[in-house]
């Protein structure tokens, strides 16, 4: 089994335009309040992180239900697939319900402490209200992507998402301003937007299932094996760790953010807006890396590994600097689609470049860190996002808080966290390139 090229591309291009879509939602949101007012714009960076930190939760499971199905596909044993995708189906929905409890209870007091405008906290807390719904529609879903990404059949996923982002799109436009008779909700209205359309990609996924899977094929029957869900969780407990951890540090980010001011929330989110188009293809490409060195694992293909990594960084890089140059070049273009406020514009162009720099290091490091969560090792992969994220935040609150430093030289915290992620993943790919073996999963 040696992946090539143009296999890697059909198996990652579905996976990519499902994780860009499901990003248009974040993107839309972004565009739509960035032309209804600079406080809901900047509220949004706050409340998306927030509630994309509790999301990391599920996704990181699914990362490890996604490897233990990926791994069984590799071996030929096709009907044990479903039987796993089922106990990463229990887990998340009970997991999606006490988030979302969670949520309701404890965040007003969380955010009261560490938001300090009061019109901020107020528009964070109206997104909230209706956001966090959508924990209820998307762990689910992301247990059938993990199945369809695990068996590598991922097209239905670019359907799934093309409905999602259209879904979210039209009831923006719909509920934010209130058109065509709807009740102008502003940021409620961007809210329930979102969380209307992950409901809309969920629906599509298990009308899927029911009507075009082979269902004896997979093994697809709701059956609960105990023992299972907690080999499942084992291996499944550090991806959600490594997850959470990865995006917790985002949301303090922007906290820390807040505290200079609206406007500078305001294009913060702009530029994390944008940024969101370059971490689709990372993203992409290093979740695809794990299953296919799942699968490798699986079929007993440990030489194919690294020539697999450098193969999907050859890729992402291919795909990700012409778009980069291009952005740049147009930069005042791509800044203006979220607002016509010219000094807002030019304030975000140095955020701007120093973001798009971050690129060239995040593709090798999030690669080989997914790499290393293909081969099961998931426990290491955290150890590495934890030193990384230490690092991040030592830097973050104990060098650029203390100083008064522009917006700009903020987003270098990310080009840290990166180069140090790399280097503590690659490293560890090279050491165990020869004594790879494959634990049970």
């Amino acid at each position: 089994m040696n992946f090539t090229y143009k296999q890697i591309w059909l198996i990652n291009f579905p996976v990519m335009m499902s994780i860009l879509i499901e990003q248009l939602i974040n993107i839309t949101d972004a565009i739509f309040l960035g032309h209804y007012g600079e406080v809901e714009l900047g509220a949004a960076a706050l409340a998306g992180m927030y509630y994309l930190a509790i999301y990391m939760l599920g996704f990181g499971f699914s990362l490890g239900l996604q490897v233990m199905v990926g791994r069984r596909n590799g071996e030929g044993n096709y009907n044990e697939t479903g039987k796993v995708f089922f106990q990463g189906l229990f887990f998340l929905i009970v997991l999606a319900g006490s988030m979302f409890v969670m949520s309701w209870l404890f965040s007003p007091a969380l955010l009261s402490e560490l938001i300090t405008s009061e019109e901020v906290y107020e528009a964070v807390i109206k997104y909230l209200d209706w956001r966090t719904f959508g924990l209820l529609f998307t762990f689910p879903a992301l247990a059938f992507r993990a199945f369809f990404v695990g068996i590598t059949k991922t097209r239905i996923l670019t359907t799934g998402a093309v409905v999602m982002v259209i879904t979210n799109i039209v009831l923006n436009y719909l509920l934010i301003f209130g058109n065509f008779g709807f009740p102008r909700l502003g940021i409620s209205g961007a809210a329930l937007a979102s969380t209307i359309s992950e409901l809309s990609f969920l629906i599509v996924l298990v009308v899927y299932v029911c009507r075009k899977i082979d269902k004896r094929y997979y093994g697809l029957r709701p059956v609960y094996d105990w023992q299972l869900q907690l080999r499942l969780f084992k291996l499944s407990v550090w991806s959600m760790m490594y997850s959470f951890t990865a995006v917790a540090p985002w949301f303090l980010f922007f906290v820390v953010i807040e505290h200079l001011g609206e406007e500078q929330l305001a294009i913060a989110n702009i530029v994390r807006s944008i940024s969101t188009v370059f971490f689709v293809i990372v993203c992409s490409f290093s979740t695809t890396t794990g299953s296919l060195v799942s699968n490798l694992i699986g079929a007993g293909e440990y030489r194919n590994i690294m020539p697999l990594c450098r193969k999907m960084m050859s890729l992402s890089y291919m795909l990700g600097i012409p778009l980069l140059v291009f952005t740049f070049l147009f930069s005042d273009e791509v800044l203006g689609i979220y607002t016509k406020n010219q000094e807002l514009i030019r304030s975000a162009f140095w955020p701007f470049v120093v973001m798009l720099s971050n690129y060239f290091l995040s593709v090798p490091a999030h690669i080989y860190c997914n790499a290393v969560t293909g081969t099961g090792r998931t426990r290491t992969a955290f150890v590495f996002e934890l030193i990384t994220i230490l690092i991040y935040l030592v830097y973050l609150f104990l060098v650029l808080v203390q100083f008064d430093v522009p917006l700009m030289v903020y987003w270098t915290a990310e080009l840290l966290y990166v180069f140090m992620l790399f280097v503590l993943t690659y490293g560890y790919m090279k050491v165990r390139y020869f004594k790879i073996y494959a634990p049970e999963v």
